[in-house]
């Protein structure tokens, strides 16, 4: 019911000339695959709407965009895939791009490289069984980590940051069946 109700504002909104998009989150609850042993005969039925409703915007020419986000890409129906125009997988940064994240919310913090290479090392895979931290742990549990340290009696610190590496643990590696 929710998914067809979704379809009909998206497909509503483009109308007959505007752009319009629907962003899925967390798209592996929704569209699993159906020849899991565990899906259930509703949960087939949700799948197959989906692919209904996403083959019935392909006669809007475009002007829908129908985004499907996951951790778990491998467990996404065969079907939803091919009907995909584009896939992206994004993956945890490395060390270039952790520093770029850290210069770009830390500016104004006035860093020295020193201590931003500290902070890049200290995000990154501690060894081979740990993974690095992600963009979302730095952005939405590592600096609010840190910030909370400072707030409201002071003004954020290196050594905020570099305890907040210490507290908050990367997110773990989703492993698919």
């Amino acid at each position: 019911m929710l998914i067809n109700r979704s379809f009909e504002v998206v497909v509503r909104e483009a109308g007959k000339a505007k752009l319009s998009f629907l962003i899925i989150d967390e798209a592996d609850s929704l569209a699993a695959n159906r020849n899991n042993s565990q899906s259930h005969h509703e949960d087939k039925v949700g799948v197959n709407t989906l692919i209904q409703k996403i083959d019935d915007v392909r006669r809007l020419q475009g002007r829908v965009l129908v985004f499907l986000c996951t951790n778990r890409f491998r467990s996404l129906d065969p079907a939803i895939l091919r009907r995909a125009g584009h896939i992206e997988e994004f993956r945890r940064p490395n060390e270039k791009e952790r520093e770029d994240l850290f210069r770009l919310d830390c500016e104004g913090l006035n860093l020295t490289e020193t201590q931003l290479q500290e902070l890049v090392k200290s995000t990154g895979p501690q060894n081979a069984d740990e993974p690095g931290f992600t963009f979302s742990d730095i952005r939405t549990r590592l600096l609010p980590e840190a910030l909370g340290k400072a707030y409201p009696d002071r003004r954020l610190s290196f050594q905020d940051l570099l305890e907040a590496t210490h507290v908050v643990k990367p997110s773990p590696i989703l492993r698919e069946e």
